[in-house]
């Protein structure tokens, strides 16, 4: 028996792959408006898989930011040199729940930033209110980082986003399949995901191109059905 392996796949984040619609309209009205962010920062915030990644990488073209792991916030060396930095740290949530990110040195961030008139990008899968934060120095920082809400996706945005991302795997999408697939799965970005996966890995299992009766085996295995 051959073993359907998983290979990796690119996934596009040009801003023209961007889908907006009215869960996420706002958030990006928020990321049009740099350089004029008043606060010198912003979080997006957002389910898994909502597309914060994206607009993060996307706003990462445009300001030339730096992508900074959580790790990496207390090593600010190599943005010294830079006289107005734009930084991007993703996850900022979970890290600083799982104790990768340590909040006084994401504190010292945002003062940083500030005094070089540069621009820090948060993401998280909830509001920075809600973070795992008791340093109230931070807190009051987070509290007033405005936030660039994704929310809940409808049928259109889901249909849309599963054509991307099946092409992004270099599978076609029938429409028709499209039509079948999404009323019968949960309304979410990770349901979607996981969708997607499972009908990539059926379809290089067996050798054959996502069919409709392909389709409904996959879904009627999915466990959120």
């Amino acid at each position: 028996m051959q073993l359907a392996l998983d290979l990796p796949h690119r996934q596009s984040f040009r801003g023209e792959d961007f889908f907006i619609a009215s869960s996420n309209a706002a958030a990006v009205a928020l990321m049009d408006r740099w350089p004029d962010w008043p606060s010198h920062s912003l979080a997006i915030v957002g389910p898994a898989a909502c597309g914060k990644s994206h607009l993060a990488a996307v706003w990462r073209a445009r300001s030339n930011a730096d992508m900074v792991t959580a790790e990496e916030v207390g090593a600010r060396s190599r943005l010294m040199l830079r006289p107005h930095p734009a930084v991007i740290v993703e996850d900022a949530d979970q890290a600083l729940k799982e104790g990768r990110l340590d909040p006084v040195d994401l504190f010292h961030l945002y003062n940083w930033m500030r005094e070089r008139e540069g621009f820090l990008l948060l993401s998280g899968r909830v509001a920075p209110a809600q973070w795992d934060v008791t340093l109230p120095d931070l807190r009051s920082r987070l509290l007033a980082t405005p936030i660039a809400n994704i929310e809940a996706p409808d049928d259109d945005l889901l249909a849309a986003l599963m054509v991307k991302r099946l092409s992004d795997r270099q599978l076609h999408a029938d429409p028709k399949l499209v039509d079948y697939v999404i009323p019968r799965i949960e309304r979410s970005f990770a349901a979607m995901e996981k969708t997607v996966a499972a009908l990539d890995a059926a379809s290089l299992a067996r050798k054959k191109p996502i069919t409709l009766p392909l389709a409904r085996a996959v879904l009627s295995d999915l466990s959120f059905l």
